[in-house]
């Protein structure tokens, strides 16, 4: 998951945002009711945390405006107002979800990825929850990769160049397209990144099997394809 937290409380954002990067799952950060706004409405998230009471603008005008624009992100509200009536005010802003500080991470977190679950609306491939390529699999929920059978661990930055292969399989995927991806660089950090961590995949996707599936393409990228599929 992607997840976009909007929190002004630092301590409890920094600890929130740990939990979800140690979980797997890519985190950005923002403090102001503002800067939330426009991050939702610049980036593509899988889900949004909204903090109820926030500088800038608070969290139901937040989701309101998001709403009002067309932008379908769930949104999970996070917050220490708890009445019945705060909780109904914020699902009729739009939120899809409400919990209450203080809250067990892990219910949070389980929230989280309900919420991807159910959203039937997205697009097709923001649905997707089980990526295949030949016998290769992906389970973006449990984080589960196996190939023919044989459960793989990887590393989030592993697992997250490796979605990316598996949405484009059969496509030349560019450094740029990776490094974008992948890192969200818009520039080239002059650094064998990609190199590295495609070799840790190689080692761990195509060692011991019966053929490779991680290719270069010479002057041009990587590519995830079957050995048939090389023309």
């Amino acid at each position: 998951m992607r997840v976009l937290i909007v929190e002004d409380d630092r301590e409890a954002a920094s600890f929130m945002a740990k939990g979800l990067r140690e979980s797997g799952h890519v985190v950005d950060v923002v403090h102001d009711g503002k800067e939330g706004l426009i991050a939702a409405q610049t980036h593509s998230y899988d889900v949004l945390v909204v903090d109820r009471m926030l500088p800038g603008l608070d969290g139901i005008a937040l989701v309101r405006t998001l709403r009002a624009t067309g932008n379908r992100t769930p949104v999970l509200f996070l917050s220490a107002l708890g009445q019945v009536d705060d909780r109904v005010q914020g699902l009729r802003a739009g939120g899809d979800d409400y919990l209450v500080k203080p809250y067990a991470f892990a219910e949070l977190l389980a929230r989280l990825e309900a919420l991807v679950r159910r959203q039937v609306a997205a697009p097709a491939e923001a649905r997707e929850t089980v990526l295949r390529y030949r016998d290769l699999s992906m389970d973006l929920l449990t984080r589960r990769v196996e190939r023919a059978g044989r459960e793989i661990e990887l590393q989030p930055r592993e697992f997250k160049l490796l979605e990316v292969l598996l949405r484009h399989a059969e496509q030349v995927m560019t450094r740029t397209m990776l490094l974008e991806k992948v890192w969200d660089y818009r520039f080239d950090p002059q650094t064998n990144v990609i190199d590295v961590h495609i070799s840790r995949l190689r080692q761990k996707i195509d060692k011991d099997f019966d053929y490779p599936l991680i290719h270069t393409v010479r002057g041009a990228g990587y590519t995830l394809r079957a050995p048939d599929k090389t023309s």
